[in-house]
């Protein structure tokens, strides 16, 4: 019998799965929830179509594509992005899991990529510390600030999964 489906099950998943993507150079760029699928407890990726392989000697992509409602802030402005970008959606993604809706959201394209690029996220309460501090992590406007692999893999919200703690 499986344990019970988590917010935390799917982000030590989804973590995971970008770990082993991002360890092989390669970035998703179209992570969202269409893209992943669920069965038995387990997540999968797919969808992808718009991967990328980053090569040792290039270090940072500059096109444009991907789902924007889960676009990271540096592809909204086509500044040039590396395999952060999926971590940023990655983010996207859990804080809608948890909130029940993604982090931006407008009708109209245009208004939904100034409230990207601009606009800081609105945190809901209640949110556990360890939650909150996880998608902290991702949905901060700096790229540069975000925590990286393996690092990422040490945090406590991920911890938690291997050790079978529930926020």
């Amino acid at each position: 019998m499986s344990e019970p489906w988590t917010d935390l099950t799917c982000a030590c998943q989804l973590a995971s799965a970008l770990y082993y993507l991002h360890s092989h150079r390669i970035i998703h760029l179209d992570m969202k929830p269409q893209n992943i699928l669920f069965k038995g407890g387990v997540v999968k990726l797919c969808d992808f179509g718009l991967a990328r392989s980053m090569r040792t000697s290039i270090l940072m992509l500059t096109s444009f594509e991907g789902m924007p409602l889960y676009m990271s802030p540096e592809l909204m402005d086509e500044k040039p992005y590396d395999h952060k970008s999926d971590l940023w959606s990655l983010g996207c993604i859990l804080h809608e899991l948890h909130t029940g809706a993604p982090p931006f959201y407008s009708n109209s394209l245009f208004p939904l990529m100034q409230l990207i690029v601009r606009d800081q996220v609105k945190w809901p309460d209640p949110m556990s510390e360890p939650c909150a501090s996880f998608l902290k992590v991702f949905l901060t406007k700096d790229p540069k600030k975000w925590l990286s692999w393996p690092d990422l893999l040490h945090h406590p919200f991920v911890t938690a999964c291997v050790l079978g703690d529930t926020f």
